[in-house]
C-alpha cells in the first residue's frame, strides 16, 4: 500500500526534495556527499547564531584514535558552569558528521544554556561496530575529565541522538551503566534505531512504515554494515549495538522518545519504551501522526513543536 496520503501536507515537500532510495554500497559514496553538502550548509546557519563554534580534537591514545569534536556553546558569559548535552548524529552509521543538525544544536545550546559537544566518530563499513559507540564512550569520558577547562558541570550531563545516533546514544546509556562510567542525567532520543531483527523477521510489522527515506532495504544494508561479520537477527548480535537486545534496562537514566507514525523504527520504538517502562525505568513518549523519518529536520509546524517538546524535555532534565 501507498502511505502518500498518510503523510502530513507540510512533511510532502520534503518527500519531494529528498527522493527515497534503497541504499547500498554502489549508493553510498553519492549519499555520504549529500550528507556532507547538508552540513556543510548547515554549519554556515549555525554561524548566524549567537552561539561559539569550535571544532576541538581528543588526541590519540594507545587503544583510541583520535576523535573530532564539533562544540556549541553560548556567546554570553556565565558564571556558573553550564550543563552540557553529547549529540551523536545521524547518518545510519555510514554516514553524516556532527555539524549535520548544526542549526538544530545551537538552538538547544541558546536555550537549555548547555555546551553541546558532538563527536566525528568512526564510521561503517571501515569501520563497524563497536568503533562508533567506543569513539562515543571515549568522548563522554573525556567530557568528564576536562569539566573545569571547558566550564561545564560534570554533574549535569545529557545524551541526545537522532536515528542512527538515537540507536548509538541508547547503546551508549547502556555500555556507561555497565562499565559504571560518568552519570548521565537523560536519554533524549529521536526515531532511534534499536532493534537488528527487523531485517530478518518482524511477525507484526506496521504497514504503514517506512515508504519514505528510510526503507527496509536501506536498513538491512546499515545493520549488515554496522554488524560485519556478525549477521543481523544472529544470536551473537551485542545489545551494545541493537539495544533492544539487552535483557536488563533497569538502572538507565529517563527517556524521552519521539518517533513519527510512518517510521520505519516505530514498531522497535515502542516496544523498548513498553520495556523501559516495565523495568521501572522513566519514559516520556511522543508518536508524531503523519510523520515519516527526519520530519523534524524541516521548517514545518510540526517539526517545531516536537523540537519544542524536545528542548521542554531537556530542560527539565536538567532541572532548569
Amino acid at each position: 500500500m501507498t502511505t502518500r496520503p498518510l503523510v502530513l501536507p507540510e512533511l510532502l515537500p520534503l518527500l519531494e526534495e529528498i527522493p527515497t532510495v534503497d541504499l547500498s554500497a554502489d549508493s553510498l559514496p553519492a549519499f555520504r556527499a549529500g550528507l556532507e553538502q547538508v552540513a556543510g550548509q548547515s554549519f554556515l546557519q549555525a554561524e548566524d547564531y549567537p552561539v561559539t563554534l569550535e571544532r576541538l580534537n581528543i588526541p590519540e591514545s594507545d587503544h583510541t584514535p583520535a576523535i573530532r569534536l564539533f562544540t556549541v556553546r553560548p556567546r554570553k558569559t556565565s558564571a556558573a558552569a553550564r550543563p552540557v548535552l553529547l549529540h551523536l548524529h545521524g547518518g545510519g552509521y555510514f554516514a553524516g558528521q556532527p555539524e549535520l543538525t548544526a542549526t538544530q544544536l545551537c538552538q538547544f545550546a541558546q536555550e537549555l544554556d548547555c555546551v553541546v559537544i558532538s563527536p566525528d566518530y568512526r564510521l561503517t563499513p571501515e569501520h563497524p561496530f563497536p568503533a562508533a559507540l567506543e569513539d562515543a564512550y571515549t568522548t563522554l569520558c573525556w567530557i568528564m575529565r576536562n569539566a573545569d577547562t571547558l566550564g561545564i558541570d560534570p554533574a549535569r550531563i545529557g545524551l541526545t541522538g537522532e536515528s542512527a545516533g538515537g540507536g548509538l546514544a541508547a547503546g551508549l546509556a547502556l555500555l556507561n551503566r555497565d562499565r559504571e562510567g560518568p552519570e548521565i542525567l537523560f536519554q533524549n532520543l529521536v526515531y532511534p534505531v534499536l532493534d537488528d531483527r527487523t531485517v530478518t523477521s518482524q511477525p507484526d510489522a506496521s504497514p504503514v512504515g517506512g515508504e519514505f527515506l528510510w526503507t527496509r532495504t536501506s536498513n538491512t544494508f546499515m545493520w549488515t554494515a554496522l554488524l560485519n561479520p556478525v549477521a543481523a537477527g544472529s544470536a551473537d548480535v551485542s545489545p551494545y549495538a541493537a539495544p533492544s537486545r539487552a535483557t536488563d534496562l533497569s538502572r538507565l537514566p529517563p527517556v524521552y522518545l519521539s518517533v513519527g507514525a510512518l517510521d520505519l523504527f516505530l514498531d522497535e520504538d515502542l516496544a523498548y519504551a513498553q520495556r523501559l517502562i516495565h523495568q521501572g525505568v522513566a519514559v516520556e513518549l511522543e508518536i508524531v501522526p503523519g510523520a515519516c523519518h527526519i520530519f523534524d529536520q524541516t521548517d514545518t509546524p510540526v517539526a517545531k513543536r516536537s523540537i519544542a517538546r524536545r528542548i521542554d524535555a531537556m530542560k527539565r532534565g536538567f532541572s532548569l
